[in-house]
């Protein structure tokens, strides 16, 4: 079977959000439902992702290392943060022109500062969380890990392959188009407002899509 995880990486209840801009996006629900439906079947999974929710991409990284028919990892553009994870789930090779990148989970928070104390204790115990993932699969230390992290450390190909997040080129890969930003995920105040007025008046018309797509850009996102 095959599974893409190409565009970012978002919790289940967001996802139709960017399914409504038809924006690419994944959620682990859609990869544990193809998983189940052919338990003993090798699942060949597809990336190019700049990766996204923490949390998703780690139930994802779960859910592709406990499927009984086994996995093979393919990264065709990019993996990036939490997309970087699910490289780890398996056996993978990379495209020659692929790029992978790993950094320190980051997260927004308000408060005293005893809240801001406490978000950095998570943030932190996220980090080895997701060291974790790439320690299991690189065999490195997670103090050298997080410190690759600490720093975003972008590799190549080879660069993947020689540090061990990836074991091998893929041998008919096509160049992809670059881009220079890493990040595509939709500002939360666009999905909070797009949740409570979808609740309010479901079905959307076109005019609420006009007027969501105009809040979208005036908060800083885009549409296509």
């Amino acid at each position: 079977m095959k599974i893409d995880i190409k565009g970012v990486i978002v919790a289940n209840d967001d996802k139709w959000v960017y399914d409504w801009f038809d924006m690419d996006a994944v959620a682990p629900r859609e990869v544990l439902t193809a998983l189940d439906r052919a338990p003993n079947e090798r699942a060949d999974v597809y990336i190019n992702s700049p990766g996204g929710s923490v949390f998703a991409g780690g139930e994802i990284y779960d859910a592709l290392r406990a499927h009984p028919g086994g996995v093979q990892i393919h990264v065709t553009g990019h993996a990036a943060s939490a997309a970087s994870m699910i490289m780890c789930a398996g056996p993978c090779d990379i495209s020659p022109t692929a790029l992978v990148m790993i950094h320190n989970v980051s997260g927004g928070a308000q408060g005293d500062y005893h809240t801001m104390d406490a978000t950095s204790e998570t943030l932190k115990k996220a980090n080895q969380a997701v060291a974790a993932a790439y320690r299991h699969k690189t065999g490195k230390s997670e103090k050298e890990l997080l410190a690759l992290m600490d720093k975003e450390t972008w590799m190549t190909a080879q660069e993947a392959i020689e540090a061990g997040f990836a074991d091998g080129l893929t041998e008919s890969a096509r160049p992809l188009p670059l881009t220079a930003s890493f990040s595509g995920m939709l500002p939360q105040a666009v999905i909070d407002k797009l949740r409570a007025e979808r609740a309010k008046h479901p079905p959307m018309t076109a005019q609420d899509k006009a007027r969501a797509e105009l809040e979208l850009l005036t908060l800083g996102g885009k549409t296509r």
